[in-house]
């Protein structure tokens, strides 16, 4: 089933246009993934992994099917049905509910003109909570239809009718989650910031700080700056796995789930940090542990990276490219490719490092390159991006480690430190000079207690300088 799937007139079309077709069957489960999300994530998801999966194609635009029609977005449904009928014409979830989606756009359209006529009623009668009431709730209209401009409009007009702090915050929490459904990245940064602008104190505030951690390092991993990501990850409290509804958003069922903040925060972690980083703020994070717990293999793969075992540490991340190939967002801009590519070169750095040589074909046996490359070709572009420094030697098929003079630095800095010193005393000189002229200089007592040090410091750095030159 799943080839027939393939060479659908969908999928070829995929394939011509250079987009990525996962042929193999991924580790999860499809049923037990799903059941993590709610709300458009959910239907998000499995028209990712139905369009990139022709394994899992089927059952993906089955269930996201099902899923539309309990909505209101008529649109999504007929996109859904449209695609689906491409893949497999013949199963009975592609055949077109004509009467579902006539009902469903009247009754649309009925609610919509209910709601605004409502709302222009509260605005002749000026009561300000009703006014905002009635915002939100075309917000969540527009919303719900999809149509997100007119959704981030009904919201952004509940501003100047908002009569407390907890108002304004779910205010601006609801354009957060607009904007991320929409892919709105420019503007997800600007309504954090607004959020946490907002006078909460207390519990209010508790519940708003894990939000805004995540939404934060889902915005810069999108953006590629995998640091600050990893960062706003690695600070996000465990409460947020057992957090109530804000803002009447489950957050950790309609944004990121528990698993994919422990995931995409491992593998932005292993992509920037050292060993040292990763041992102190992923490993020894005692608030990103309750996370880890939920991917063991993401744990796994950084303890492999601390403990120098980093062909182990990429075969573990290799097992679980195709799950990640599925993912709505690390597949967006080539995410994953970049991240691998990255952890890859890292490894290779650090792998190298107690060596002064190592032989090209050993390097291919424990860092094999990705299809269509080699070896040689990688290392190359990591020596002219500045990440290796080496150099290959193509005739003995080596990867030499550049040739370093000890003697010449140490030489190198005690010169260094002599001409520091030689101004300094100058500068002591002409103070006295001054001084013995009968010119008053003002005190500074940090200079002061710096100059008395000098002196100190002069002879014990000669000192250890003599012992490294070998005098």
């Amino acid at each position: 089933m799943a080839s027939n799937i393939e060479q659908s007139p969908f999928f070829q079309r995929r394939k011509d246009q250079g987009d990525i077709v996962v042929k193999d069957a991924p580790k999860f489960d499809l049923e037990s993934y799903i059941a993590n999300y709610a709300g458009f994530t959910r239907i998000e998801r499995l028209r990712h992994i139905g369009s990139h999966s022709p394994y899992l194609a089927v059952d993906a635009y089955r269930l996201a099917i099902a899923e539309a029609k309990r909505g209101k977005n008529v649109a999504l449904y007929m996109g859904l049905l449209e695609e689906f009928s491409q893949m497999a014409p013949q199963d009975a979830a592609a055949v077109l509910d004509m009467a579902w989606a006539e009902k469903k756009t009247r009754e649309t359209q009925q609610e919509q003109d209910k709601l605004e006529h409502e709302l222009k009623s509260y605005k002749n009668n000026l009561i300000k909570e009703s006014i905002r009431m009635g915002n939100e709730d075309l917000g969540h209209f527009f919303f719900d239809t999809g149509d997100y401009v007119s959704a981030q409009k009904a919201y952004q007009k509940m501003r100047e009718n908002c009569t407390s702090p907890k108002h304004l915050a779910d205010m601006t929490l609801r354009l957060v989650y607009t904007s991320i459904a929409s892919h709105s990245w420019s503007a997800v940064p600007t309504n954090l910031a607004k959020t946490e602008a907002t006078q909460l104190r207390g519990e209010e505030r508790a519940k708003l700080e894990p939000i805004v951690s995540v939404c934060h390092g889902l915005t810069q991993m999108v953006a590629g700056s995998w640091r600050e990501a990893a960062t706003h990850f690695l600070a996000t409290s465990p409460a947020y796995l057992t957090a109530e509804p804000v803002g009447n958003i489950a957050w950790q069922k309609e944004i990121l789930s528990g698993n994919d903040v422990a995931v995409y925060g491992g593998l932005c972690a292993l992509a920037t940090m050292d060993r040292t980083e990763l041992q102190n703020k992923v490993l020894g994070n005692s608030d990103f542990r309750n996370f880890l717990e939920l991917e063991p293999h993401i744990r796994r793969a950084i303890s492999l990276f601390c403990n120098s075992k980093y062909s182990a540490c990429l075969e573990v991340l290799e097992g679980y490219r195709n799950d990640y190939l599925l993912d709505v967002y690390l597949s967006e801009h080539d995410q994953l490719s970049n991240m691998y590519n990255r952890i890859r070169s890292k490894s290779i750095v650090q792998y190298f490092i107690p060596f002064s040589c190592v032989t090209l074909d050993e390097l291919a046996a424990k860092f094999p390159p990705a299809e269509g490359s080699t070896i040689v070709g990688d290392l190359v572009k990591m020596i002219d991006h500045g990440t290796l420094d080496a150099r290959i030697d193509l005739v003995d098929r080596l990867l030499i480690s550049p040739p370093t003079n000890p003697r010449h630095n140490v030489h190198a800095d005690a010169l260094a430190m002599a001409e520091t010193y030689d101004h300094t005393l100058r500068l002591r000189l002409t103070r006295l000079n001054l001084q013995a002229a009968g010119m008053e200089i003002k005190s500074d007592k940090a200079s002061e207690k710096a100059s008395s040090h000098t002196g100190d410091g002069f002879s014990s750095n000669m000192r250890n300088l003599g012992s490294k030159i070998g005098f």
